[in-house]
C-alpha cells in the first residue's frame, strides 16, 4: 500500500462513525462536508496543487489527460522550468514543446497546448478567459478540462468528471448503467452538478478523485475505509463489484513494420510524421509495413530517398510497441544509400549525436540510443 493510501485509511479511522442514508437520497451537503474533511487528511500530494495559478492547473490537466499521475510528475516539473509562463510557451518554436513532451504520447495534446497558449497572449493578452464557455473555446480544452481549470483554477462552483470522480459517483448514487456510447456520461455530469458546493468546488472535485485514486477503487474498492460509506448505493445493495459497468476490451490490433537505418557518410536519414500520422510532427527512421526481407524493395522504390548501396539490410533488432489499441513489432535494419536522393521536405540526413536534439517518436528514440550504443562501441 502506497503512503498516500496509508494515510487515507489513517485518516478515515479517525472519522466519525458513519451515519446510514436514506435509501435512494443523496445529501450533497454531508457528502462534502465528509469528504473536504477527509482530503484535508489524506490528499495526495501533487507539484501542480501548489498553485491556483490557471496556467499551471491548465498545463497539469492536459498532460494528466489519459496518462498516469506518476507519470506526469517528472514531466509537469520539467516543463514549468522550461515554460514558466503562458507568454514562454507561446513564444516558444513548435519543436522544442514537442521534445519536451517526448515520451509523454498523445502528441496532439502538445501542439493543442502550444497553440492555445498564443491564442491566449493574442487574443485575450494573457490572460485566461473567466468562464467555462471562454475556456473551452480554447485549443485543446473540452467539458472536463474547463470545468477543472473553472473550480480549481477560478473557484467556479462547476463539476468535473474524469475516470476516478466517475466511479465514485456512479458507485455513490447506484447508476449501474453503462457510462460509455453516446451521452453514457450525462446523467453522471447531472449527478456531479447537484453534488458540488458552491464553496470550495475546486477542493470537492481534488477530493473526488483522490477518493477515486486511493480508497473506491475499480477493483477491491476499500469501503471500510472511505468518508462517503454511509451514502453510498452500491455499497449498500453490494453491488460495488458491478457498478460502474464495465465496458467491453476493444480487441489489439496486431501490425508487423520495418524501420530502415539508411545511412550515408556518417548521417542517418530521418522523416517527420506527417498530418494524420501517428506522432505527427516527430521525426522517425523511414518505415515500411512489410518484414526485413522486402524491406530494401520498399524503400529503393521511393526514388526521393536515392538508391540504396546493399541488396540485403543489415538487421539490428526487434522492438515491441504499442499505439491506443495496436500492438506492432518493428524489425530495425540498417543499409546504406550509394547518394543522398533528391531533397525533400519533411526529410533530413543528420549525424547519429545530433538526434538528440530531435523531437521523436518513441520508437525512433529508441533506435536512435540504439545506435549511439553500437556508434560508442566502435
Amino acid at each position: 500500500m502506497t503512503v498516500a493510501k496509508k494515510a487515507a485509511v489513517r485518516g478515515v479511522a479517525r472519522a466519525a462513525r458513519p451515519r446510514p442514508a436514506a435509501e435512494g437520497t443523496l445529501r450533497p451537503a454531508r457528502i462534502a462536508d465528509d469528504l473536504l474533511a477527509w482530503y484535508a487528511r489524506a490528499r495526495r500530494d501533487l507539484p501542480w496543487r501548489r498553485s491556483r495559478d490557471p496556467y499551471r492547473v491548465w498545463v497539469s490537466e492536459i498532460m494528466l489527460q489519459q496518462t498516469q499521475v506518476e507519470r506526469v510528475r517528472h514531466y509537469f516539473s520539467r516543463f514549468l522550468d522550461r515554460f514558466p509562463t503562458v507568454e514562454s510557451l507561446a513564444a516558444a518554436p513548435e519543436h522544442d514543446v514537442l521534445r519536451l513532451w517526448e515520451g509523454l504520447g498523445y502528441y496532439r495534446r502538445a501542439r493543442q497546448l502550444h497553440a492555445a497558449a498564443r491564442m491566449i497572449v493574442t487574443e485575450h493578452a494573457g490572460r485566461f478567459p473567466q468562464d467555462v464557455a471562454g475556456l473551452r473555446g480554447l485549443p485543446g480544452v473540452g467539458r472536463y478540462t474547463a470545468a477543472a481549470i473553472a473550480s480549481i483554477a477560478l473557484g467556479l462552483p462547476e463539476p468535473i468528471v474524469e475516470a476516478n470522480s466517475r466511479r465514485v459517483i456512479a458507485r455513490l448514487a447506484g447508476h449501474a448503467a453503462p457510462l460509455d456510447g453516446p451521452g453514457g456520461d450525462e446523467p453522471i455530469w447531472a449527478i456531479a452538478a447537484t453534488l458540488v458546493p458552491t464553496r470550495d468546488a475546486g477542493r470537492f472535485n481534488q477530493a473526488l478523485m483522490d477518493l477515486g485514486a486511493l480508497v473506491c477503487l475499480p477493483d477491491r474498492p476499500l469501503c471500510g475505509s472511505c468518508p462517503l460509506a454511509a451514502d453510498c448505493a452500491a455499497r449498500r445493495t453490494g453491488r460495488t463489484a458491478e457498478i460502474p459497468a464495465r465496458s467491453a476490451r476493444r480487441a489489439a490490433t496486431r501490425l508487423r513494420e520495418t524501420a530502415v537505418v539508411i545511412g550515408r557518410a556518417g548521417r542517418v536519414l530521418v522523416v517527420r510524421r506527417g498530418p494524420g500520422e501517428w506522432w505527427e510532427g516527430l521525426w522517425d527512421f523511414p518505415r515500411v509495413p512489410s518484414t526485413a526481407r522486402g524491406a530494401a524493395r520498399a524503400i529503393a522504390a521511393d526514388a526521393a530517398l536515392g538508391p540504396l548501396a546493399c541488396a540485403v539490410p543489415r538487421r539490428l533488432a526487434t522492438l515491441r510497441h504499442s499505439v491506443t489499441h495496436h500492438r506492432i513489432e518493428l524489425d530495425v535494419v540498417a543499409c546504406a544509400a550509394a547518394r543522398p536522393g533528391r531533397a525533400a521536405r519533411g526529410r533530413r540526413w543528420i549525424g547519429i549525436a545530433a538526434l538528440q536534439r530531435l523531437a521523436m517518436t518513441a520508437p525512433g528514440r529508441r533506435i536512435a540510443r540504439l545506435l549511439g550504443k553500437r556508434r560508442q562501441r566502435g
